[in-house]
């Protein structure tokens, strides 16, 4: 049994196809099968049942493959041992996003920090919150950026920035014509929201009250925030947005933006570790990194911000 074995029947039980986790872990197929069917004598049990179609593990392997993944973790925080003892800035590194922040925030510092650090291979994936923290416990992802701060003792949050939501009215909404926004004003019949399972809808539907908002999502369930601003751009309904991509928009876009009035609802960013975290190295410039890439006042919570 090694390291190789148990990292190939991972790759096996994510993408469940042998020649998709072959493709993936770089060696060919029959490679690949031959180290898990070797791996399966030795341990006297199957670990995947192959006659089902995409490939299931077991129910012996679903235990095996738990105890693979806890294995392959700790092994690879060897490797980030002394990586750390160095400080050195290089190697791989999986950081988790959501996706209602990567598109504002990584296009910020992310082209400038590859360049500067070169030799480090940071990985960006885009994941919904539940999704995040599952990828942390695993093992698969080393960092995650989120809304709000992880709750659990396996889990370490450090504050980046506070980031206000802002209204975006098409010019045939009634709350196009007023300066601002509030939460009773907004109707869930012309409200385009992203799906459920997102924090940034569930934040708002919490602090607008809203019971539903079934008109617009029926039409497009599983639209994004970029859609949703081209449908509200072509003069249909309301969504929100983060403070952030205020910073992407063009004089006329920004005429479609609403604040809401006192107290604006406001979501505080996190960057999320495990407990047993050791690359601080590169957590401490990523931090230094992305608060340098928001404006100065998004560092603290302003007066009249609501953290929702």
């Amino acid at each position: 049994m090694n390291l190789q074995q148990l990292e190939y029947i991972l790759a096996v039980d994510e993408l469940r196809h042998f020649a998709k986790a072959a493709e993936f872990c770089n060696v060919t197929q029959p490679t690949l099968s031959m180290m898990i069917q070797k791996l399966e004598e030795e341990l006297g049990t199957r670990i995947f049942d192959r006659s089902f179609q995409p490939v299931q593990p077991t129910p012996i392997g679903k235990k095996i493959i738990e105890q693979a993944r806890n294995t392959v973790h700790q092994a690879s925080l060897l490797k980030d041992l002394v990586k750390e003892e160095s400080k050195s800035m290089s190697g791989v590194f999986r950081i988790a996003v959501l996706p209602t922040i990567a598109p504002y925030l990584l296009p910020r510092f992310f082209p400038e920090l590859m360049e500067e650090y070169s030799m480090l291979d940071i990985r960006v994936m885009e994941m919904k919150t539940k999704d995040c923290l599952a990828a942390l416990q695993e093992g698969s992802v080393e960092a995650a950026v989120i809304a709000g701060s992880a709750e659990g003792k396996e889990f370490n949050s450090v504050p980046l920035y506070y980031e206000s939501f802002y209204g975006y009215v098409s010019q045939r909404d009634p709350l196009y014509k007023k300066e601002m926004i509030r939460s009773s004003e907004i109707s869930g019949e012309k409200l385009w929201l992203l799906d459920e399972g997102h924090c940034f809808r569930d934040q708002l539907m919490r602090f607008c009250q809203l019971k539903s908002a079934q008109s617009c999502q029926i039409a497009y369930k599983l639209g994004s925030m970029e859609t949703f601003m081209r449908m509200v751009e072509s003069g249909q309904g309301m969504t929100f947005i983060p403070g952030l991509a205020l910073l992407q928009l063009n004089e006329e876009q920004k005429k479609l933006v609403r604040p809401f009035a006192i107290p604006r609802p406001t979501r505080q960013i996190h960057i999320v570790t495990r407990t047993d975290f050791i690359r601080y190295s590169v957590l401490s410039m990523l931090i230094e990194k992305i608060r340098g890439a928001v404006p100065v006042e998004m560092l603290t919570l302003q007066s009249g911000q609501k953290v929702v």
